[in-house]
């Protein structure tokens, strides 16, 4: 399937709606139009809102469990149509199919298990005379602005996490990938009480009116610091809470008596899984100089054996940039890393033919204020420093106003977990990298975020903090 016939809707209310004015999305394999989607006007987020505030007051009656037994429904019915989300996945985000059927299934487990979750009642005091009980309480209607770069993981954590807390959504996707979160919400449409999943499409304003809205109780959002820093802004109007995941230059640290040819492949997926595009991918490597030689020229060797081409061809590993936007932004780093005289070892030079495609590029020890090292590049380029000396790289490491995610590689485990200890980010990784769990919270330190998702951290975050005290007679 190279183009599609159908036509897609929002789901506002348990129905299918349909917009005059629509937006195409485009197939980053080849640039051509794959299909049309609604445009969400101001009196389309209205009607969401509203049915979702109407729907919010039963939906947060009902008990725990009849809500997980919903979500179990909601990914069971996911699960089934997984083969064809997956090639939906594909054409619109680009990502080898195989991968995206991960995706998709891994979206399923991790509903499941955050559905299992339960906030707990804590007895906070118990005497004669007085009593002190803390819960907590669901906030309303959660605004949910999901990323192009995971469509369906993200979508589904945020899902879950706000309906099992008792709130109701309305969840905005990418223009750029809209599709796969769309026909979710069509195939699901019946499974919720009308009102409760409201999904949405539109431009860049509709995530603007989202995070304004009057009526929305909370906003989670996943996307460039940048971003996040308005969407902050826009949401403060009404004090709303919000959670943000946004950017990060994670920093991996191989130390000296890491073996190259063990930890290449693992390390090389760590920086170029989903062609890069990953907000915890390995932006800066940092290697030690005993062994800084052999680890290049292996990583160099392994790059090689690695294909990218078209998601629907199975011999792909890695796709095309998702979008023009970043596809332009990646070659102009790329050269300007050339301008500038760094070493690239590897890629660096941009076919001309269809599709958004770049080469993966490998820079041999920039400098450490280089452009390619300072900024978060979100496409397939990676920096290779060299270190001697762990004081040094551990504050290398901390210079940046990110603090999302890192990894330490070596044998030492009590030196790589000191080592860990000391970077500023959410979650440090020894000897793996990209390891989520539903049972960890996941956020980020600096600029790379406010709270945490997954995890009953990440549910609760969907919720107010409720204290009743009793003066007993």
């Amino acid at each position: 399937m190279s183009t599609i016939t159908k036509k897609f809707s929002m789901t506002i209310n348990g129905n299918l709606i349909s917009t005059e004015d629509e937006v195409p999305v485009i197939n980053p394999a080849n640039e051509k139009i794959i299909a049309q989607v609604p445009i969400a006007t101001k009196v389309d987020l209205d009607h969401a809102v509203n049915f979702a505030k109407n729907a919010f007051r039963k939906w947060s009656m009902l008990s725990v469990n009849e809500r997980e037994s919903m979500l179990v429904a909601f990914a069971d019915a996911i699960y089934q149509h997984r083969e064809e989300l997956a090639e939906l996945f594909t054409l619109e985000m680009g990502r080898p199919i195989k991968l995206a059927l991960l995706e998709i299934e891994g979206a399923v487990e991790t509903c499941k298990a955050l559905s299992k979750k339960r906030l707990p009642r804590i007895i906070v005091e118990e005497k004669e005379n007085h009593y002190i009980e803390r819960y907590h309480t669901p906030l309303g209607v959660a605004g949910l602005i999901i990323p192009w770069n995971f469509p369906v993981s993200l979508a589904i954590r945020k899902i879950t996490s706000a309906l099992i807390a008792g709130n109701t959504v309305v969840a905005k996707p990418s223009p750029y990938t809209p599709l796969t979160l769309l026909r979710i919400g069509e195939i699901t449409k019946d499974i919720f009480p009308s009102g409760v999943l409201n999904i949405i499409t539109g431009e860049n304003e509709l995530g603007q009116w989202i995070t304004e809205h009057p009526d929305i109780n909370k906003i989670s959002f996943t996307g460039s610091t940048a971003t996040g820093k308005k969407v902050m802004q826009s949401a403060s109007l009404h004090l709303k809470r919000v959670t943000l995941e946004l950017g990060g230059n994670d920093a991996a640290i191989v130390m000296e008596d890491a073996n190259p040819k063990e930890i290449v492949k693992p390390i090389f997926w760590a920086a170029f899984r989903n062609t890069a595009q990953v907000c915890v991918a390995t932006k800066r490597l940092y290697v030690h100089e005993k062994i800084y030689d052999e680890f290049l020229k292996e990583l160099v060797e392994f790059s090689k054996t690695v294909t990218i081409g078209d998601g629907l061809n199975p011999e792909s590993d890695l796709g095309p940039i998702q979008n023009k936007m970043q596809f332009d932004k990646v070659i102009e780093l790329i050269e300007a890393t050339k301008k500038s005289g760094e070493k690239i070892v590897l890629g660096g030079e941009i076919e001309d033919k269809p599709g958004y495609f770049i080469p993966i590029t490998i820079v041999d020890n920039p400098p450490e204020n280089s452009r390619v090292v300072v900024e978060e590049a979100f496409g397939p380029v990676l920096p290779v420093l060299k270190y001697s000396d762990y004081e040094d790289v551990i504050a290398r490491a901390n210079n940046t106003n990110y603090g999302l995610g890192g990894s330490v590689w070596g044998k030492d485990l009590e030196l790589a977990k000191s080592i860990a200890d000391r970077l500023d980010t959410g979650t440090v990784w020894i000897n793996e990298a990209q390891v989520l769990s539903p049972d960890a919270p996941f956020g980020g330190h600096k600029e790379s975020g406010i709270g945490v998702e997954s995890s009953l951290d990440g549910i609760q975050e969907f919720t107010n903090s409720k204290t009743i005290m009793i003066k007993k007679k």
